[in-house]
């Protein structure tokens, strides 16, 4: 069990936690929420010792161990893979290490004897002997296949990377399990993967997400970060919404039924106040008056933005033609020869590990890059508008946020161009702001805003819910659902993808699987079902090698 016993935290005179005590126990998967700057990860860093509280403290049941997923996808460059995951249970790397370090000695000496003794029995203790091969499950259970176990980190790409660090905070079952963000950089299929791991564990979990879905699966309960304050409720995140609106509409009903009784009071002690013979009775009232109270009913600290695409003309049946795209990017061919058609009512989403595949793809496609073989050709009533996936170049500018939007405004009025950026949250002074100094959010709400001004008729998004809030992708989720034109898309939010799609590709080895179906179908489906099976068949053959 972990707990947080009267925790407060101030930067300066602010109090960012006023007085927080909650326990985690075991057995329970507990989803951190709460808006963009309420607290979230900063809780996790006082849970985990790496932040010390202005006040109170964090207690932890001696001898059990707590694992956190690291946030410095470099730190662990200079080790291979697989140590770098065991080293995620410290003792037991210890004494594998210092096991090597006796029996390497030349000179091998009782006092050496028996100290190897004393390491081999906890070593079994620890399930030692099973270390190696439960890392390379899960790394094979991650995507990262076993010719890559015995690199260096450094020498793996990023999204990989991520999924070491992931597999180092799992690996050892230990008993508190903190994570931040943990799918954020992982493909679907790695997702999938984590929730049934996590639906298994039996031990505390505490985790930040952003992703719906992925809280509705693993959580048992949801810990939600509002005014300084956390309100645990037991169930997923759908409970938690339903239970938290439930009871914001019971106290406006309950406020509602006082207000009518103050309004009664007060109007027959108005009436009767100066009549002796019903005194006592305004008076009986006005003590009656004073002990009503109505509760404080404070609003939410999130904040939704209103996410509207609207097209400025309708979409014809010729939407784009891809014939035999092919492209190579530093020697490894990412494009092998693809091929498709989109019609006008399609919604597709791009699925697949191979995260280059997707923006190299997306990026021919919106003339940013040139394909190696092959053509492409969009249809005479479309029209354009994309979100990159690094928009970095997009804001390296001194303009204001209302002067940014105004060059890509149809209608050159400021009046005009306020309206889209207060739907995206950006009221009053917060135009003002210089777009090169905002957050990695605010910049995504500004290319938001960009795309709805433009009235494109075609949607392109490569990642669009990266460092976006729970609002904000519910926000965009509801845009993309309600847009009468077509979308290409690559997300992660498994949510956004099974409400979204109606037609499903996936990247394979530079190739596609083309499927008209919506995600949670195509998971289903037979091909899905083979690739499984494949994995399946992996980690079996595994452990007759580890056995030998």
């Amino acid at each position: 069990m972990i707990s947080a016993n009267n925790v407060t935290l101030r930067f300066g005179k602010k109090p960012l936690f006023e007085d927080v005590s909650i326990k985690f126990t075991e057995g329970n998967c507990y989803g951190i929420i709460g808006a963009n700057g309420a607290g979230k990860s900063t809780f996790l860093k006082i849970l985990s010792g790496e932040l010390e509280p202005t006040k109170g403290s964090v207690t932890i049941t001696p001898g059990q161990r707590l694992s956190v997923l690291e946030q410095d996808h470099n730190k662990y460059d200079d080790g291979t893979v697989l140590d770098t995951v065991m080293q995620g249970n410290a003792r037991l790397f210890e004494i594998i290490r210092e096991k090597d370090e006796i029996y390497a000695k030349a000179d091998f000496t009782n006092e050496d004897g028996e100290r190897a003794a004393l390491l081999e029995t906890e070593f079994a203790e620890m399930n030692g002997w099973e270390a190696e091969s439960d890392a390379a499950s899960l790394l094979n259970g991650l995507g990262i296949e076993e010719p890559l176990h015995y690199l260096t980190v450094g020498e793996l790409a990023g999204p990989e990377k991520v999924k070491v660090l992931l597999a180092r905070a799992l690996f050892g079952n230990p008993d508190i399990l903190l994570m931040d963000e943990p799918t954020n950089h992982l493909d679907l299929a790695a997702i999938d993967w984590l929730e049934e791991w996590l639906i298994n564990f039996e031990n505390t979990v505490i985790v930040v997400s952003h992703d719906r879905y992925f809280l509705n699966k693993v959580c048992t309960a949801i810990a939600d970060v509002d005014y300084s304050k956390i309100q645990l409720y037991s169930g997923n995140y759908d409970f938690w919404y339903e239970s938290s609106q439930l009871m914001i509409r019971q106290m406006k009903e309950a406020n509602r039924k006082k207000e009518e009784k103050i309004k009664e009071l007060q109007e027959f002690i108005q009436r009767f106040s100066a009549n002796a013979s019903k005194s006592k009775q305004a008076t009986s009232r006005k003590r009656a008056l004073e002990k009503i109270q109505l509760e404080e009913i404070r609003p939410s600290s999130r904040k939704y933005p209103y996410i509207d695409f609207r097209p400025d003309r309708e979409i014809g049946n010729d939407v784009l033609m891809v014939e035999n795209l092919t492209k190579t990017v530093n020697g490894v061919k990412v494009l092998d020869h693809i091929s498709f058609t989109l019609n006008h009512n399609e919604k597709v989403a791009f699925v697949g590990a191979d995260e280059l595949a997707k923006t190299t793809l997306f990026q021919i496609l919106m003339g940013e890059m040139e394909p190696d073989e092959g053509s492409y050709k969009w249809g005479v009533t479309t029209s354009r508008a994309y979100f990159p996936k690094d928009n970095s170049a997009e804001f390296d500018s001194d303009l204001r946020i209302y002067d940014w939007l105004m060059q890509y405004s149809p209608v050159k009025d400021i009046t005009y161009v306020r309206g889209f950026l207060g739907r995206m949250l950006f009221a009053g002074e917060d135009g003002e702001k210089r777009v090169r100094v905002l957050s990695g959010g605010e910049k995504v709400r500004c290319m938001f805003s960009k795309m709805m001004i433009s009235g494109a008729n075609v949607l392109v998004f490569d990642e669009p819910t990266n460092h976006l809030d729970m609002e904000s992708i519910t926000a965009l989720n509801q845009g993309m659902m309600k847009f009468p034109g077509v979308i290409l898309f690559a997300c992660r939010d498994h949510q956004l993808v099974q409400t979204t799609a109606n037609r499903i590709i996936e990247f394979v080895n530079g190739s596609v699987i083309d499927k008209i179906t919506t995600y949670d179908e195509y998971l289903a489906s037979d091909e899905m079902a083979m690739k499984r099976q494949v994995y399946t068949l992996g980690d079996m053959e595994e452990e007759p090698r580890e056995d030998a």
